[in-house]
């Protein structure tokens, strides 16, 4: 009988779960740790940040559908790992401390046969000072919770400046100078705006995107030239096209540093200090490892063995120039190079380098996007990690043969505006690969063109909605959820 452990229930951690639990007899034991008791389906969470969904759509409780499907469960979160055993047993486990109920305090040593960290960031919002979801008029939509705060603050806003003479200031984008996830808060900044519409007070109100991107539509993955229609475009020039179109104003270039009441400070790549003035704020925070320690049999610290920020894996983490960066350097496998029976897929994984190029301002601040891992990656990551775990334990040995490099994957990022079947839009990027291969692809910034495009309109608002319900019913392990693609 061979454990496998599994630390996360996001998005990795749940698909892996699944497909092992799917494809392994009942003999195996599939364990899931998380401090969340909640399954959510995080793409949706912007709709519940303008109110147009309720947050009770986005997720469900974890602990019946794990009992249902034989899958363990344990509400805790990770205090240390212990590869090797300890001075009274050579059995890998990792130090968990329970977060709820009678049991909440209390540590427990679980032991393994495989390891799947699918734990993934940290939101890290006290690396900007006063970045604190729900203080100084800034807000989040990482979580439901912090989505529904969120949602309730922007609709106060509306109400008075509906009911007066008032006119506000929305602020929208990344709140860190590294942080990532531009993509949601694109999205964001679009559903807000067509809220506003729907509510009769856009002319009262200024909408301003603010990131560390370079230029526009950039997104962490270095920008992309995509097919749009018949003709080729930027991403940087569509994303203007939309923002253009819908009055919103745009500051690139920045790393915000601190925010406070109604104020974000941040630094721009010219090493200019500014400040901007808003009513209301939602902005992304810097995702970092969890801070987790490692500790052989001995209890001598290995932290630097597992752990790089996020979790090492089987990438190329050597220092060189950026322009000496290939894709080959990315991961295939999601395997620790020193301990083959660990794995870490989806944003678990410390990748090797930056997609965008790196940039600092003139005083020496790094401004620039790191990698995104969300969504398509980190599904697809997680069930290969998985297949791979099946075909160890079915042969008796470590087995790697399916393998999948960021360098050789597509993603769909389809950004709603609006909801509901007739009113509503969608900007649709469909990025192939996702790290840019310029060696393969010289002519076309790194990517194939035949599946690179973007579109916009009301299809694209049509998928998205029918991706929600299509990822609920996944997540839920309904009848033939295994035919729906990650």
């Amino acid at each position: 009988m061979s454990i496998i452990l599994i630390l996360g229930a996001g998005i990795a951690g749940h698909t892996a779960a699944a497909h092992l639990r799917r494809k392994l007899s009942k003999k195996h034991e599939v364990l899931v740790v998380s401090p969340n008791r909640n399954y959510q389906w995080v793409p949706s969470n912007i709709w519940v940040g303008i109110g147009r969904m309720k947050s009770e759509e986005v997720y469900f409780p974890l602990a019946p559908l794990y009992k249902r499907k034989g899958i363990g469960y344990k509400q805790g979160k990770v205090v240390s790992f212990h590869p090797e055993g300890d001075n009274t047993s050579s059995k890998a486990f990792v130090k968990i401390e329970y977060v709820f109920g009678e049991d909440a305090g209390i540590q427990e040593n679980i032991s393994y046969d495989f390891l799947i960290n699918a734990t993934g960031p940290k939101l890290a919002f006290e690396l900007t000072e006063g970045l604190n979801p729900g203080t100084n008029k800034a807000y989040s939509v990482c979580t439901y919770e912090h989505a529904n705060h969120a949602s309730i603050a922007l609709h106060q806003l509306i109400t008075e400046i509906k009911n007066s003479e008032k006119k506000a200031k929305i602020l929208i984008g990344t709140g860190h100078a590294k942080a990532t996830c531009q993509g949601a808060a694109f999205e964001y900044i679009l559903n807000v705006e067509k809220e506003l519409v729907r509510l009769g007070v856009r002319n009262k109100v200024e909408l301003t995107w603010i990131s560390n991107e370079f230029e526009l539509g950039d997104f962490g993955m270095d920008g992309m030239l995509l097919t749009y229609g018949k003709t080729t475009i930027k991403s940087s020039e569509m994303v203007e096209m939309v923002f253009a179109d819908r009055g919103i104003k745009w500051i690139i270039g920045a790393g915000v540093s601190k925010i406070e009441n109604g104020i974000a400070y941040y630094e721009n790549l010219a090493g200019e200090y500014k400040s901007e003035t808003f009513d209301f704020a939602m902005l992304i925070p810097s995702f970092s490892g969890h801070g987790f320690k490692a500790f052989d049999k001995n209890e001598i610290d290995i932290t630097d063995k597992l752990f790089k920020g996020f979790m090492i894996v089987d990438a190329d983490y050597s220092t060189k120039p950026y322009e000496e960066w290939t894709v080959q350097d990315w991961p295939e496998t999601y395997q620790n190079p020193s301990y083959s029976n660990i794995f870490a897929p989806g944003i678990a994984f410390a990748p090797p380098h930056a997609i965008s190029k790196p940039r600092k301002s003139k005083n020496g601040t790094d401004i620039f996007p790191s990698p995104p891992r969300t969504g398509m990656p980190s599904g697809i990551t997680a069930r290969l990690v998985a297949e791979n775990i099946i075909d160890s334990i079915k042969k008796g040995n470590i087995s790697i043969e399916h393998k999948g490099s960021m360098g050789n994957m597509g993603a769909a990022c389809i950004a709603s505006a609006g909801y509901g079947m007739t009113k509503g839009s969608g900007i649709s990027i469909t990025t192939f690969p996702i790290v840019p291969d310029y060696k393969k692809y010289p002519e076309s910034q790194g990517r194939d063109l035949n599946k690179t495009f973007g579109d916009i309109g009301l299809a694209g608002h049509w998928l998205k909605l029918t991706l929600h319900y299509a990822f609920i019913y996944k997540a839920k392990m309904k009848p033939f959820w295994w035919l729906i693609p990650e």
